[in-house]
């Protein structure tokens, strides 16, 4: 079994910045891709970005260029770093990783409004 559990989000301005947090305990492997998804109301749960133990990173179209991921293999964390953040980054933001099957964590909310 893993947890994952997250922490950062919160209310911001369009244009502002949030980072969100997610610590892994249990059987987690530093060799367990992690990763963060989220799901706006009324949508279903979409993928945002992935890291590899190699530091190997894939993004969302969406995303790319505002959002960056990155983990302490050592701390078995990964973080996501939101930039120029707009209303439709408004979602509950869930990290994941995979080992024998998919793990979610409970899930943060995000909110981009003025």
């Amino acid at each position: 079994q893993v947890q994952l559990v997250e922490s950062g989000g919160g209310l911001v301005q369009p244009g502002g910045s949030l980072r969100l947090s997610c610590a892994a305990s249990g059987s987690i492997r530093s060799s367990n891709v992690m990763g963060w998804h989220r799901q706006a109301p009324g949508k279903q749960r979409e993928f945002v970005a992935t890291i590899t133990s190699g530091g190997n990173t894939n993004y969302a179209d969406s995303v790319a260029g505002r959002f960056t991921i990155s983990r302490d293999n050592a701390k078995n964390t990964v973080d996501l770093q939101m930039n120029s953040l707009k209303p439709e980054d408004t979602a509950v933001y869930y990290c994941w990783t995979f080992n024998t099957r998919s793990y979610w964590g409970q899930g943060t909310p995000v909110t981009v409004s003025s």
